[in-house]
């Protein structure tokens, strides 16, 4: 089972991510918590809401967050977990919808960054609102959790810390 980031800790990761869509011969999905994409969360509410486990998102950083919030009006705030994929080390998209998840939506689930991420990019993921990372390729958990803590202050506002230094001081 590969292991991933949660609160600064490593842990086992007991989800499974579907990637297709339920087809006509395939009415059942795979047992316990499951991570789905966007166009199978809106497409077969049916078969999540009766699915034995837990449903969690999974979202491309390309895709509008502002209207996947709002056409899930108030069920966003009960999803357990939102997966953001990065397909690239260098597409920063993902950083700007986990704040808007955070900030503007009031998120308190797992938020989850998934894909092409580096340990570099680890404080300020966290920063803008993530608490669960998931590396693409091998890594040293241990030694990439202490990334998370490179910096014992942060002079601007974000989604870990809502006043600037100037006014904790």
């Amino acid at each position: 089972m590969r292991q991933l980031l949660k609160d600064g800790q490593v842990i086992d990761n007991t989800w499974h991510r579907v990637e297709a869509e339920l087809d006509a011969e395939q009415k059942t999905l795979p047992s316990g918590d499951i991570l789905v994409p966007l166009s199978m969360w809106q497409n077969n509410q049916p078969a999540l809401e009766n699915h034995i486990g837990a449903v969690g998102l999974w979202i491309n950083g390309n895709e509008e967050i502002e209207a996947i919030a709002d056409s899930m009006a108030d069920s966003i705030a009960t999803v357990p977990l939102i997966a953001i994929n990065f397909p690239k080390f260098v597409d920063g998209r993902g950083f700007s919808v986990a704040r808007l998840l955070r900030d503007r939506y009031g998120y308190q689930g797992e938020l989850r960054a998934v894909g092409q991420i580096i340990r570099d990019q680890l404080f300020l993921l966290k920063r803008c609102g993530f608490n669960a990372f998931q590396f693409e390729s091998e890594i040293d958990l241990a030694e990439a959790a202490k990334s998370l803590a490179d910096f014992s202050e942060a002079y601007q506002v974000a989604a870990d810390q809502p006043e600037p230094l100037f006014k904790r001081r």
